[in-house]
């Protein structure tokens, strides 16, 4: 009896959690969210390909296994989102979409699986696991749903079009699901980031006077208002205003 006792307070603690899913839980910023997540009492699904290096980083920053729950998701298997998203252990409350996948574009122009594979990750799995979740009317609890996009989406630029563009197409099409979930009151969110310090950039010629921490990007994630562009840091706010109005012909300029 006392056993069952536990067990009853257990699952009633689980159950008064706000529910957060992450997918593509293992990149930088995902896991600094997921901390902070935990740390306001949340419970975490974290998902990722990378179930083993995941399990490792909750060990190591003592994350409460009663928060934390890891799930194997790949973004590029369509074919498994379906069986994903209904084995949850809960619906959840808020969404944060972090998958990443960066090829060098003289690389990508060259490589057409490499780039297919930014296409998929960026735009095709977002669109084929997000649509699920929006369009699932029995989570009557579903609030928030966040992309983690990036500047490089903002205008096409002959460094980076390639991944540039598989950005744009996700940040245009989290702007049409926040109309289209408007009546149901869930706010969708872009996180629209500059360069970032993390695994993902490392080795890249990069000015460090413009390097925003994984935690920093993280911290717009979690607080996330009623925006639905969210620029982090004042000198990228700057950038993005600046590259929007741009004349063509100066953005030709740019590397």
């Amino acid at each position: 009896m006392p056993v069952l006792t536990h067990l009853r307070k257990i699952l009633s603690s689980f159950l008064d959690m706000k529910q957060v899913l992450i997918l593509g839980a293992n990149s930088d910023v995902a896991k600094e969210a997921l901390k902070m997540y935990v740390s306001r009492g949340y419970h975490v699904v974290a998902a990722s390909r990378s179930t083993a290096a995941l399990e490792t980083f909750a060990q190591q920053q003592q994350l409460p296994p009663e928060q934390v729950t890891i799930r194997h998701f790949d973004a590029t298997d369509f074919g498994s989102h379906r069986t994903f998203y209904d084995s949850l252990p809960a619906k959840p409350q808020i969404v944060l979409y972090a998958a990443g996948y960066l090829k060098d574009n003289t690389a990508a122009m060259k490589d057409w699986d490499g780039t297919f594979n930014m296409m998929q990750v960026h735009y095709c799995g977002a669109v084929s696991i997000l649509n699920m979740i929006a369009t699932d009317n029995a989570n009557t609890a579903l609030e928030r749903i966040i992309g983690l996009s990036s500047l490089s989406g903002v205008r096409g630029r002959k460094s980076n079009f390639i991944y540039g563009s598989t950005k744009a197409a996700f940040t245009q099409y989290l702007a049409g699901l926040r109309q289209h979930l408007f009546a149901r009151r869930i706010t969708v969110n872009v996180i629209v980031a500059g360069y970032i310090r993390s695994k993902m950039t490392a080795g890249l010629p990069l000015p460090e006077s413009l390097m925003l921490e994984p935690a920093f990007i993280a911290g717009a994630v979690v607080n996330a208002g009623k925006h639905f562009t969210i620029v982090p840091g004042f000198k990228w706010k700057l950038i993005y205003h600046v590259l929007r109005l741009m004349p063509e012909r100066w953005v030709a300029k740019l590397p």
